[in-house]
């Protein structure tokens, strides 16, 4: 899995945490999950294993989701399942079958977690009752989190479009000669405005519109609440350097790197705020 950001949700009085990557596969800690049904949660997660139907499913969902699953190694585990002397643990199946649906870490801070539809399976096998509440708080993290998330990019993309009016006061006040063609204007106006998305995003209004021909919009309506707020950083800066005189060259340089040191920051920040270290 690539990098993580931790969360908890509280169900029944048992903290079970919430690993994400910024998309829809979530990860569930099964440690966690497995600390309601026993004090040895490595070994309830290991008799789960078990099981023949538990190998079944967690191979079925690797063959959906993951091109680099050892299907070889799969069947010899399911072939054994069942068996009484099968055993299997995390890591075992990681190990042997390249999965990557459930992910085991080592060390003070470590333990088993599993995308959000496996951990459901498990919590449904540690406790049909337990599951329906992990699935009831998890929805409302979620809930949560869009909400959050939705009001800090309303917010900063009204703060972007304020910001908006300094930047082209700017280039009025500073770059464009009096009484020229609104023509020319535009075309001064629409420069300046992709410098800053070439500084932040790395291409052009028109490259962006080439790549996505079918979204509607532009390439400010679909920045994440960080990038809006540098954004509005880098207008406010674009300003200030237009009437230092600055080139165009020089305030692409400047821009781009306080974008890169802005964005860096705020992530860093941000996901952490809202989702907790993930080795915390």
């Amino acid at each position: 899995m690539q990098k993580q950001y931790k969360d908890k949700i509280v169900v029944k009085d048992t903290e079970i945490s919430v690993v994400s990557t910024g998309d829809s596969n979530d990860y569930i800690s099964l440690t966690d999950i497995a600390r309601y049904k026993s004090d040895d949660p490595s070994a309830t997660i290991q008799n789960w294993m078990r099981n023949k139907d538990v190998i079944e499913f967690l191979g079925l969902w690797e063959s959906l989701n993951n091109p680099n699953f050892k299907p070889i190694e799969f069947e010899g585990f399911r072939n054994q399942a069942g068996a009484n002397a099968f055993t299997m643990s995390p890591k075992k199946w990681i190990e042997n079958t390249n999965a990557i649906g459930i992910v085991s870490k080592s060390g003070r801070y470590g333990g088993t977690y599993a995308q959000k539809d496996i951990a459901f399976e498990f919590a449904s096998w540690v406790s049909a009752e337990f599951k329906l509440y992990i699935i009831k708080d998890y929805q409302r993290l979620k809930e949560d989190e869009n909400s959050r998330l939705s009001l800090g990019w309303n917010l900063n993309r009204e703060l972007s479009k304020i910001n908006y009016h300094i930047h082209t006061d700017a280039i009025k006040d500073n770059l464009l000669a009096e009484n020229i063609d609104n023509r020319f204007a535009g075309y001064t106006y629409a420069t300046e405005a992709d410098v800053l998305n070439v500084a932040l995003f790395g291409k052009t209004a028109k490259m962006w519109r080439d790549e996505n021909p079918n979204l509607s919009g532009n390439i400010r309506d679909y920045a994440t609440y960080q990038q809006l707020i540098v954004l509005s950083n880098l207008e406010s800066m674009n300003a200030e350097l237009i009437k230092l005189g600055l080139s165009r060259a020089d305030r692409a340089i400047r821009l781009n790197k306080m974008a890169i040191e802005q964005l860096e920051v705020l992530i860093e920040n941000t996901t952490t705020k809202l989702l907790g270290e993930n080795n915390e």
